[in-house]
């Protein structure tokens, strides 16, 4: 692990983990299969809340043309190529040189526009750029310090800018149902993908944006429904929520 792989945001572990998945991040029915369900709410939430923030039209083919988009821990490019073809230019962040090959060679196959970079988020930092919009989606429980980290994000949005994150709330429902209900019994994401201590509930998000200069300007719950077999928005924020800030 060279110097920018050492940051104190980095969990070897779970790099590590999400490494080994290799072509499988694509696979809808493989062991990101949780994450291809739940991308549609996410992608429409985003591109709500850019076309919103921005004063952007709607009614165009590229409703994100013009904005900026840095997605960091982007794994394999779930979130990145579909943000690319509504227009966005994103560049997608992960550590792992693995996922970055991955991500990278279903870009070229699909002929999705966008770049990928091998790098911490610290790394990212030093250098001048900034972001029309800093995405750490599903990432915030997987790092080592979440208040650093979520200052390091907020520090890459250009002025008027925006954070959003999706994540885990820590309660015993999440326990049950993150855990328990999705890796163990129901087998919708790998065992040990989820350590339910480093889940973060909704008042320690907003210590850390508060912390760094930003406030919560949205936040909403995720709820899987079981009638329709999907994933839709709540004001039930006790398992998966998404949040938005600025300054």
């Amino acid at each position: 692990m060279n110097a920018t792989q050492s940051a104190a945001s980095i969990d070897a572990a779970d790099v590590a983990r999400f490494e080994a998945i290799g072509e499988d991040w694509w696979d809808p029915h493989g062991p990101m299969r949780a994450l291809h369900r739940i991308n549609p709410l996410r992608i429409g939430w985003l591109r709500d809340l850019m076309t919103r923030h921005f004063s952007l039209p709607t009614d165009r083919p590229l409703p994100l043309a013009g904005i900026t988009v840095l997605d960091i821990g982007c794994g394999a490019g779930l979130l990145s190529e579909p943000l690319s073809r509504l227009g966005a230019e994103v560049t997608g962040l992960d550590p792992s040189a693995g996922n970055i090959d991955v991500a990278r060679r279903h870009a070229e196959a699909t002929g999705a526009r966008l770049t990928y970079r091998e790098a911490t988020l610290e790394a990212l930092a030093l250098e001048p750029r900034r972001f029309d919009v800093v995405l750490a989606m599903e990432v915030v429980e997987h790092v080592n310090d979440m208040p650093s980290f979520v200052a390091t994000a907020c520090s890459l949005v250009a002025p008027g800018g925006l954070f959003a994150a999706s994540t885990l709330n820590r309660t015993l429902k999440s326990f049950a149902l993150a855990i328990v209900g999705a890796e163990y019994v129901l087998g919708w994401l790998p065992r040990g993908t989820h350590r339910w201590e480093q889940f973060i509930t909704p008042e320690e998000f907003g210590w850390a944006l508060r912390a760094a200069g930003f406030k919560t300007a949205r936040r909403s719950g995720m709820i899987y429904d079981p009638l329709r077999g999907d994933w839709r928005l709540s004001r039930d924020m006790s398992v998966n929520y998404m949040l938005a800030a600025r300054r």
